[in-house]
């Protein structure tokens, strides 16, 4: 599974970055850090906390949160009521892995959230990766539908699977997309004999579904 990451959340008003922090702290893959509500704080709570995300308002009290972006190295959205192209071009120009316009929905903030993970996940350790990799990060930030035809997915998908029993859901981490997607292909690939499934009954709920390599 992703390994829990910190978030930091830098806006200046206190009722819209408590909602953040709410949707933050709702994800299972994510834990919110005390929000900042200046630049000031904010530094020192990355010098402090060391987060691995930023959620970060453009504008600030004491100073420019598209330039704290650019300047810290973090990953960062930017998250603001500017709907002008100079100032989402800036913040693009800065580093920031995407931009969302408030106000907004919880699912398009939950959505951007998913999505970083993904991506995330594909450039995840020190291993060499190949073009598609990157395709696939990148079209997984964006929404974009990755330009990988389905057996170049079903590919990712068993390498994802390794040689180790999982769920759906840690395949999907670890190939960097959808659990929906991962679901679909591992269907497809139970049906051709490449993959077993069996069924894992737990106390309550439905049983989960776990795959593993078909032997040879």
């Amino acid at each position: 599974m992703t390994t829990t990451l910190r978030v930091l959340i830098v806006d200046d008003d206190f009722r819209v970055s408590g909602l953040h922090q709410a949707i933050v702290a709702e994800h299972p893959s994510l834990t919110p850090l005390e929000p900042a509500r200046t630049l000031a704080e904010a530094t020192a709570a990355v010098r402090l906390h060391r987060p691995d995300l930023m959620l970060v308002d453009a504008y600030l009290p004491d100073g420019d949160g598209i330039a704290f972006v650019r300047d810290t190295d973090v990953d960062a959205f930017v998250l603001s009521a500017a709907t002008d192209a100079p100032t989402i071009r800036r913040a693009l120009r800065a580093g920031a892995r995407g931009y969302l316009m408030k106000p907004f929905e919880k699912r398009e903030l939950t959505d951007r959230l998913d999505r970083y993970l993904r991506s995330r996940n594909l450039l995840a350790g020190d291993r060499p990766l190949r073009q598609d990799d990157v395709d696939r990060a990148l079209a997984a930030l964006t929404g974009a539908a990755a330009t990988v035809s389905r057996s170049a997915t079903e590919k990712v998908i068993l390498d994802a699977l390794g040689a180790s029993e999982s769920s759906s859901t840690d395949i999907a981490d670890r190939a960097g997309v959808s659990r929906a997607t991962a679901q679909r292909h591992l269907s497809a690939l139970a049906a051709s004999g490449q993959v077993h499934v069996r069924l894992r009954y737990g106390t309550t709920g439905r049983p989960e579904h776990l795959y593993s390599r078909a032997e040879r």
